[in-house]
């Protein structure tokens, strides 16, 4: 039995946090923190591809707290449009809000202070937002239980 991939990104113009998870589960696990002005940048994308073949993309939406775009919002759907267009393959965009500060809260509720570093927090919001859509999409979805054969 195989499960869908999914990769996850948590959109920011310096950094961007990567984080891969399984449909049968639900579930996410941070990979990593990208920067965004490295040369090898699409190299890495590639390669993240590459290794998990998603069936998937999902791309954390900032929004300000009331619902309104951010100045980076539409920088992050000319992400998404980028990554579809790249690679061929399915975006789905998702209300990122409140993600960075849960996952530095995931950090300090399990004491790894020395871990609240920015890109390591980019990465678990990059997982937080994939759970979330995870969540969201089988809320959503009439007939959400799953066959597998």
């Amino acid at each position: 039995m195989l499960s869908d991939i999914f990769l996850a990104f948590d959109f920011g113009t310096k950094n961007i946090g990567v984080a891969v998870g399984q449909e049968i589960t639900a579930t996410a696990n941070p990979l990593a923190s990208l920067k965004t002005n490295s040369v090898l940048f699409w190299l890495q994308i590639e390669n993240l591809f590459k290794e998990w073949y998603p069936k998937l993309v999902v791309v954390g939406l900032p929004f300000n707290m009331d619902g309104t775009e951010q100045f980076v919002t539409a920088k992050a759907r000319i992400f998404a449009n980028k990554i579809n267009i790249r690679f061929n393959i399915k975006v789905e965009l998702h209300d990122e809000r409140l993600s960075t500060v849960e996952a530095r809260s995931i950090l300090f509720e399990n004491k790894w202070y020395q871990c609240l570093n920015k890109r390591k927090i980019d990465s678990i919001a990059a997982a937080i937002i994939l759970e979330s859509w995870f969540k969201r999409t089988t809320k959503n979805n009439d007939n959400n239980i799953k066959y597998y054969y």
